[in-house]
Formats: structure tokens, sequence, C-alpha cells
């Protein structure tokens, strides 16, 4: 049976690359090294390493590929162009990029820091109470929601601390892996895009051009953002429920039925749980060190944007650097963290030192993906991108007024999907919708606004080369594609009713109607899945 879903495996393998292959032969004979720039072309190398990921399920090597080829495209298919762009300007550029070190750094403090908490007994003494006041599954997993709602300074931050306060705990209430990653990432960027003292706040209001005052025009998209409140209303009726499908439901009855959490063989993280662990170890060894890391990422933040200079509150984290900001906050959550241990004698300084290269090696996959992520946006961005996305939606714009909110969230779900940044989304976007409406149309201007962002958030929260995916695997220790497989079907279907709602908004220029559709089309969906999933039990 083993042989044959090897060969199996290999065969799709080969198939997938062969199209790899053909596709970019053609490209080869109908293109040249102008025409690709700022066409179709430069989505393409994105595209092939999605869909490599998900057909092949290898993650590295379909990253990999699609760096290639869009060193290939770039360079007009020389083989000295190629090597030269896709290492210098591609993995070489964007590790030297003081943002994405800066999130490295983060993540490895991160990192130790769950290593810490892990070894000093905090997360197992948390995973101990927790059990005496959490009693069912659905409790375990809206405190999971509810934790995530609570950490909404960053996304980074959000995924890796829910995820290692939180695993504990739903791993004795046989949660699987991918449940819970679902739940980290549905909670991570959403509850940012909503949340107005945010990094996400902060990068929003720095990409609105001209004299609009950038955090005033994010509070008001709040309410117009339907993706972002949707993902967390259906996250609360499927936990309440019960009702999964999709992958998922596979999953979760393998976590019920067989106490199997990860489901599929490879299951990188599955002895992470077999390090020493002290038996001094206390709630507040976690709670202590989870809080600390919340105060200091905060005024880490608020001091990169100048508050210890005048500034206030909004305006600090508006012009924040919120990778500077973060590695100094969680820096001193270290500290804190290290000395509160020292003190109490739950760890000795050699076992606390032990944990530095324990921590960093459980981030080198995420590190990975991550370079490789952002490489393949390298080449994109080279291609020309963003400029094709700018055309298209400038063109888009006359005619279909009313659609338009509609049409700019399908074109940020489809740009944030291929390119893996929510981010980068917004400053393609924000800047032409802002033009568009400025001085004529404000009310419509804020509804594209939040399109754009909810559509970008979408996107990031459906591709397997997104950032924040990539973190909510690393934060549930689980498979990165087993999550995004079983995600898909949840963020398409919530996809698919914000779009409706953003029709509606259109026309009816106020976000209460068309929330309450929204609603109600997502309580039916709850309704309707849960009658299924009771009907398919009794017929067994």
């Amino acid at each position: 049976m083993e042989n044959k879903r090897s060969d199996l495996s290999k065969t799709i393998n080969i198939v997938a690359l062969t199209v790899v292959v053909g596709i970019m032969l053609v490209a080869a004979f109908v293109t040249d090294e102008t025409s690709v720039q700022m066409s179709f072309w430069a989505l393409v190398p994105p595209l092939i390493a999605i869909v490599l990921a998900l057909i092949t399920k290898e993650v590295y090597s379909s990253l990999f590929i699609g760096i290639i080829a869009g060193g290939l495209l770039y360079s007009g298919y020389s083989f000295e162009g190629t090597v030269n762009h896709v290492f210098s300007d591609g993995i070489i550029s964007v590790l030297a990029d003081s943002y994405n070190v800066g999130i490295l750094v983060f993540l490895v403090i991160l990192g130790i820091l769950v290593s810490l908490m892990n070894r000093a007994g905090g997360s197992a003494a948390f995973g101990e109470w927790a059990s005496g006041h959490i009693k069912t599954r659905v409790g375990a997993q809206l405190a999971t929601v509810f934790l995530g709602v609570l950490i909404f300074i960053d996304d980074y931050f959000n995924c890796l601390t829910v995820g290692s306060v939180m695993r504990p705990v739903t791993d004795k209430h046989k949660i699987s892996r991918a449940k819970l990653a679902y739940l980290i990432d549905a909670t991570a960027a959403p509850i940012c895009i909503i949340a107005p003292v945010s990094s996400w706040a902060a990068a929003v209001s720095g990409f609105v051009p001209g004299e609009e005052n950038g955090i005033a025009l994010f509070v008001s998209t709040i309410p117009y953002n339907f993706y972002a409140l949707l993902t967390i209303a259906m996250m609360i009726a499927l936990s309440v429920s019960k009702a999964d499908f999709g992958p998922m439901a596979v999953h979760e009855k393998n976590a019920i039925r067989n106490d199997d959490l990860f489901t599929t063989p490879d299951r990188p993280y599955a002895d992470a749980s077999d390090e020493k662990v002290s038996s001094k170890g206390k709630v507040m060894d976690l709670v202590i060190p989870v809080v600390a890391l919340v105060i200091c990422c905060v005024i880490g933040m608020i001091y990169t944007g100048g508050f210890f200079e005048g500034e206030s509150f909004i305006d600090s984290f508006a012009n924040s650097d919120a990778s500077v900001g973060l590695v100094i906050g969680s820096f001193f959550g270290l500290v804190i963290t290290l000395i509160l241990y020292l003190v109490r004698k739950v760890l000795t300084f050699k076992e606390c030192m032990e944990c530095i290269p324990e921590g960093f090696k459980s981030m080198v996959a995420p590190i990975l993906i991550l370079t490789f992520a952002w490489s393949l946006k390298a080449m994109t961005d080279s291609l020309g991108a963003k400029e094709f996305v700018a055309e298209l939606v400038n063109g888009s714009a006359a005619g279909f007024m009313s659609l338009l909110p509609a049409i700019i969230f399908l074109i940020a779900v489809f740009l944030s999907f291929a390119t893996g940044t929510s981010w980068g989304t917004f400053g393609i976007l924000i800047p032409i919708v802002v033009s568009v409406f400025e001085g004529s149309d404000y009310t419509m201007m804020i509804i594209s606004m939040s399109a754009c962002m909810a559509g970008a958030v979408c996107g990031d929260h459906c591709s397997p080369i997104s950032d924040t995916t990539i973190m909510s695997s690393a934060g549930a220790q689980c498979n990165h594609l087993n999550h995004v497989s079983t995600q898909l079907p949840y963020a398409l279907s919530c996809a698919f009713v914000s779009c409706i709602c953003y029709c509606i908004a259109g026309y009816a220029k106020n976000p209460v109607v068309p929330l309450i559709v929204g609603l109600a089309i997502m309580v039916g969906i709850a309704f309707v899945l849960k009658n299924g999933s009771k009907q398919a039990a009794e017929s067994k």
C-alpha cells in the first residue's frame, strides 16, 4: 500500500513539473524580456508555486521553482541573468532588508520564549488549570478565539502566542492541530485589520495618500470590513454548532476517534513535547511572560513611532516601525521572563541558555518558508505585478461604481492570494481607491477601501505562501499544507458571503443592511451543516 502511495506521489510530482515546464516553454516562445513586464505573466511565478504546493504537498521546492520561474521571465531566459536575479535581487536582497530581518529576529525570540515557557512548566501548568475550567471541546475552541481577539497588536505575535498558550488545552480536548491552526489564523489578521491600535492599522494609514487622515479612514472602514467580521462570526458558529465540513471534518473525526491530532504521516512537530519540563512550573510562569510580552511590544511599537518624543498614542502607532518595535518589545519580554524564572528558581541559568538554540531550531522551518515567500514576492515586483493590477482596477472603475467595492474585493483576493502579502495589496490598491473617490464620494471611498482591506486579508488567509498562514501553522505546530487545505473551504465560504455583502453595500451605502444579510447567510450555512452532520451520524 505504501509503495502504491509512493508511486502515485511520484507520478503527481512528475506531471506537475511537466506542466510547469510546459508553461515556461510557452512563455519563452510568446514573450520576450519586455512583454512580460506589467502583464499577466507577472503573476505566473506565484501561481506556479501555489499550484505546485497544493498538488505535490511540498512547500520548499514549490516556492523555489516559482522563484526560478520569475527569474527566467525577468531575464528573458538568460542563465546568468536568472541566477543573478534569483539570488542577488531575490534571496540575498530580501534577507538584507532590515524590516524582514527584524521579523526573523522577532520570530527567533518568540521561539525562545515558547521554549522557555514549555521547559519551565508554564504551558503544562496552564493546561492543567484550563482543564479544570474548560470542560468541553466547544469551550476550548471559544477560549482560543477569545484569546486571539485579545491579542490584536500584531498578527505574527498573535499566531505564535495563541498557539503556545492554547496548544496544551486543545490537545487535551482532542482538537486537531489543523483546527487549532484555523482558529489562530482566523483571529490573527481579521482581528488586526479591525483594531485601530495595531501594526496593521499603522500600515494601512501609511498607504493613504494626500491630505487624508489615515487613522480616521481606517476607523471608518471597520463596520464595512465584512470578511473580518464574518470570519469571526463563522468561527464562533462552527465551534458552537460542531459542524465542520470538508477536509477539516476528516481531521476532527480522526482526532476524536483515534486520538491523532495530526492525521497525516508527516508531523514535523510530533516530538516537540518530549523535552524536559520543570516540576516547579505554575500558571504564573506562562501568564506573566505573555502579559509582559504584550505590554513590552505595545511600548516598543509606540516608541518607534515617537510617543516618548511628544507624539500622541494614536499617531505614534500610525508612525511606528512594526519590525523594530516588535523586536525591542519581545527582547525585553524575554529578559523579564529570564529574570522571573531565575528568581523563582524554576530553571537554572544553564537550562535557560539551552532554550536559546532549541527555540531557534523550532523556527527554522517558518524562517525558510518566509524567506522563499519574500523572494517570490520580489520576483513578482520586478515583473511589474503592481502596475498590472493598478491598470486593471483603473480600467474597471468607469461604469461600475456601485459594483466597484465587490470588484475591488475580488481583485484584492486574487492579488493577495497570488503574492502572499496583504500589506503589498494595500500598498497597490488603497492609493488607487482614494484617488478615484477623493473629493467626490466619501462613503464609496470608505466602502471601497474596506473592500480592498477585506479582500487582501481573505487572499492572505487562503494563500499557502502567506506569512500569516505560515506563522499560524508554526503556532499550532501543524503541517503547513494540512492547515492550508483544511482552512480553504472555510475561507472561500466566508469570501463568497462577503462578496455578496459588498454588492449590497455599493447600493445601500451603509454597513447595517449588508452585515445583517451576511450574518443571516452565515447562520443558515451553520444550520445546514449541523443538520447534515447529524443525518450523516444517524445513518451510520
